[in-house]
């Protein structure tokens, strides 16, 4: 993963530590009180001895900053010329459509993906799962892009990257060498598949497409990540072959699924069934919270012991003229296709998207106690559900202990 354990930055005056003072916070909205940030984890209070840096809280909440365990940066046009959308139905019609957005755009990938991963950081954003397309269309162009910005947001967001066949692995002949070349070679940290009954055509189970991820995790030791867009048998079909196969190879917690609208449609009991499935075989899931009845119902999930983790998709791509890779404000949408009323289930809302994508991630629980990562962002408001609700602008954004983003802008 791309930024993760970078070392903090050093106080002039301390040669060993990094201390900074946040003083006047109020952590979940609660009383007022100080966070102290030594090495970029949180304390009890400064070291003795230690001159921290202060920084004025002015009564603000302090929440975790949140993880966007879904997102497409290399097919976004964000802070691009405006593009014109035609009608499409049916994934073939939009996979076209992003070949066609990728001839258009000025900038390369590289570019364009570290714009709206620094503007994710400006809304509170710690860390990323991003998927880059990789197919003949573009060669492993996503893959190295994004590591490009990557690395120009070390220190302020950690990336985690994954190889998307989003053209298909079996139709899209070419596109196996590719993953196979990604993973080899380091350039990602997991490689993805996609609708393998539906869409790419490897039959019912999946074979041909999971033969090739499961290989490749084994040879690799990369990560598996695929997505799962069909409905009804299509789409529970893989996904029981998916759980089973993740089992057989010893691989479990290295395998998420995304999106999995098959599971929305179950019913209460069947659904608590393919829950422990899922639990047992370690597999994590993600949703992005697209629409009342495709939203995963990820309490019942996680009340099964299934991961779940919450991202934005595509942004401003060619799929759609919508998102803008603020996590809070998923959360926001979170809880609005799910009927969120009460202060718990607006709640659960920014908890998913601020623990349920770090543990998807494997990092550590950013719940602002001391041992935790000082990693949170600093608002103006009354309590965690008004935030939720009424999406206040971050007046500060803090990372390893480190003030990454202020009023909107990246610190430099």
């Amino acid at each position: 993963m791309i930024g993760a354990g970078q070392s903090p930055q050093h106080h002039p005056g301390s040669a060993t530590m990094h201390v900074t003072l946040f003083r006047q916070v109020r952590p979940f909205g609660g009383p007022v009180t100080d966070l102290v940030a030594v090495d970029g984890v949180l304390a009890a209070g400064p070291p003795a001895g230690a001159r921290p840096v202060v920084v004025e809280g002015g009564g603000r909440i302090a929440l975790p900053t949140l993880v966007d365990a879904h997102l497409h940066p290399d097919k976004t046009s964000w802070g691009e010329p405006w593009y014109s959308r035609r009608p499409a139905h049916g994934l073939p019609e939009y996979v076209a459509g992003d070949v066609e957005l990728a001839a258009h755009q000025r900038s390369p990938v590289g570019v364009r993906a570290h714009r709206l991963l620094a503007h994710a950081v400006t809304r509170g954003t710690r860390a990323v799962r991003a998927h880059v397309d990789v197919a003949p269309a573009y060669g492993l162009a996503g893959a190295t892009g994004l590591r490009e910005a990557a690395e120009r947001l070390a220190g302020k967001l950690d990336v985690q990257s994954v190889a998307f066949p989003q053209h298909g692995v079996v139709r899209a002949p070419g596109t196996a060498e590719l993953l196979t070349a990604a993973a080899r070679e380091g350039l990602v940290d997991a490689v993805g598949g996609i609708d393998p009954a539906g869409f790419d055509g490897g039959g019912a189970d999946g074979r041909e497409q999971f033969d090739l991820l499961f290989g490749l995790a084994e040879r690799y030791g990369v990560l598996l990540d695929v997505h799962l867009h069909d409905l009804g048998a299509t789409g529970l079909d893989p996904l029981r072959a998916l759980a089973a196969r993740t089992v057989a190879a010893g691989l479990r917690g290295q395998v998420t699924v995304s999106h999995v609208f098959c599971l929305a449609e179950l019913s209460a009991a069947e659904l608590d069934r393919t829950a422990d499935l899922l639990a047992d075989a370690g597999i994590a899931l993600t949703t992005v919270a697209p629409s009342a009845h495709q939203v995963l119902p990820f309490r019942a999930l996680r009340s099964r012991g299934v991961r779940v983790g919450l991202g934005s998709d595509g942004v401003r791509d060619s799929w759609s003229p919508y998102g803008n890779a603020d996590m809070l404000h998923r959360a926001h949408l979170l809880g609005w296709t799910t009927d969120a009323r009460t202060d718990r289930e607006l709640t659960d809302c920014l908890e998913l998207a601020a623990h349920g994508g770090a543990e998807l991630l494997g990092l550590p629980r950013a719940d602002l106690v001391p041992g935790s990562p000082a990693d949170f962002l600093l608002v103006d408001g009354e309590c965690v559900p008004q935030v939720v609700v009424d999406l206040p602008p971050r007046e500060l954004v803090v990372k390893a202990g480190r003030v990454v983003a202020e009023h909107g802008a990246l610190v430099a």
